[in-house]
């Protein structure tokens, strides 16, 4: 999971294992300055990575979070399937995430984007929001997911991607598929 600090990484973890809490999420942003792993059915890791752009604490620790993310990224670690890139649907695609995008690629990780907080816009403007969103970055729509982890809506397509990469199955905590 990558994205600008507040995005929503840590919230969507949990709501994707069902499991409140698990990734501790805060208002403040840059709150996530470790790289976090959650193990999955003994099977299978999500990597909750710190986010980029504004975080709290002082310009040195903000200064070493590419690095961090950057070695983890980097090309051979076969453990790594896929990435996960969020962008806040409020915020749209900036530099970073155009950045992010072609270092994705030239790196060989397959990514996809899930546009979080769709809740806070309506549906129209949301779709606009999403067909822009993945213009913007080269990739085909159907790689791009409008959810809202808060509400629990437009999760089907990240399960199915997160499903592809680990082989596991994501499902509601009633057993029904997202």
């Amino acid at each position: 999971m990558l994205g600008r600090s507040n995005v929503g990484k840590s919230t969507l973890i949990n709501r994707l294992v069902g499991r409140r809490g698990l990734a501790r999420t805060s208002s403040t942003p840059g709150r996530t300055r470790r790289i976090h792993f959650y193990r999955v059915e003994d099977r299978a890791y999500l990597v909750d990575l710190p986010g980029y752009g504004y975080a709290s604490g002082s310009r040195e620790e903000r200064a070493a979070f590419a690095p961090l993310v950057e070695s983890y990224l980097q090309r051979g670690r076969e453990a790594l399937r896929g990435a996960l890139v969020l962008v806040d649907v409020r915020r749209g695609t900036q530099e970073e995430e155009r950045e992010l995008a072609r270092y994705l690629a030239a790196e060989g990780i397959e990514s996809r984007v899930a546009l979080t907080k769709c809740d806070k816009l309506g549906r129209s403007e949301t779709e606009r929001a999403r067909k822009a969103l993945a213009e913007s970055l080269g990739l085909e729509p159907a790689h791009v997911a409008a959810v809202s982890a808060d509400q629990g809506t437009g999760l089907g397509p990240v399960a199915a991607w997160l499903g592809e990469w680990s082989g596991l199955e994501f499902v509601r905590p009633d057993g029904k598929k997202f």
